[in-house]
């Protein structure tokens, strides 16, 4: 089933689990405790978030810029597990039942935990799909035939680079939305928006009536604005990341609250 975004564009906000930020005393945190990810996930939802992806860290994220990249190290050296981020998405779904939860993942930490275990696991914890970012189309039987008997919504990237054939698979094997990757290369931020997005976008409408979320770059107002024109929902990553490794640990919920209620106020994004 499609994931419903209550707002045009939606918002779907990035986070790396177990990510406590650079000036967080890592000796002071037990670990797998992802208390720090879900007060930032419930601030986030709170400010007008409609999904969130909680990414499980890697040590080898090649799809990842810098800003990512470091959030997985620091993540991984605070003893994230991806039993720890089943833990935070089913705490996420009780404390907002309301909220899309995506579990974001590089293929390895999955097939290491066992397929057909994550997808119970995912399901039990109230989780609405994955993403699997190194995970192609083509080669996906197993991983689609998991996601179709526990319910949960597989989610393709699809890239400008994609030939129609490929974009016709992934828009006949998604469920939720379909993820559309603003530009070729790593995530990270941009200055401004290339026209691959805006035509990327309307390739994948010829094939599925689900929403598009556009994403990779996404870092600012005037972007979310320039996405709601041709999509239905904008995804904010590395930009929410890059605050959380600058914010102080007790600031870091508050400073991403404003942040995406910036998002929507540009007067408001403007100031901070």
């Amino acid at each position: 089933m499609p994931i419903h975004f209550q707002q045009h564009p939606g918002l779907v906000v990035y986070l790396t689990a177990g990510d406590n930020g650079l000036q967080a005393d890592a000796s002071r945190i037990a670990r797998g405790d992802l208390s720090f990810t879900r007060n930032i996930a419930l601030a986030a939802i709170d400010a007008g978030a409609d999904v969130i992806e909680l990414g499980v860290p890697f040590s080898d994220p090649m799809a990842d810029g810098p800003i990512i990249q470091r959030a997985s190290e620091r993540a991984l050296h605070a003893g994230t597990r991806l039993a720890d981020v089943l833990r935070l998405a089913a705490e996420l779904r009780r404390e907002r039942p309301h909220a899309g939860i995506i579990l974001f993942s590089y293929l390895n930490p999955i097939l290491r935990f066992g397929m057909a275990r994550f997808a119970d696991e995912a399901a039990a914890a109230g989780a609405d799909g994955v993403l699997l970012t190194d995970m192609i189309v083509e080669e996906a039987d197993e991983y689609l035939a998991q996601m179709k008997r526990t319910g949960l919504s597989p989610i393709f990237l699809a890239a400008p680079t994609s030939p129609d054939s490929r974009l016709e698979a992934i828009a006949a094997h998604s469920a939720g939305f379909v993820y559309a990757i603003s530009r070729t290369g790593i995530t990270g931020k941009q200055k401004q928006l290339t026209g691959d997005a805006a035509a990327l976008v309307e390739r994948i409408r010829r094939w599925t009536r689900l929403p598009v979320a556009v994403g990779f770059g996404i870092s600012n107002a005037d972007h979310v604005a320039q996405v709601g024109q041709f999509a239905d929902a904008a995804v904010i990553g590395s930009a929410i990341v890059e605050r959380i490794e600058r914010s102080d640990p007790s600031q870091a919920a508050d400073d991403v609250s404003r942040f995406i209620k910036g998002l929507r106020q540009p007067q408001l994004a403007q100031a901070l």
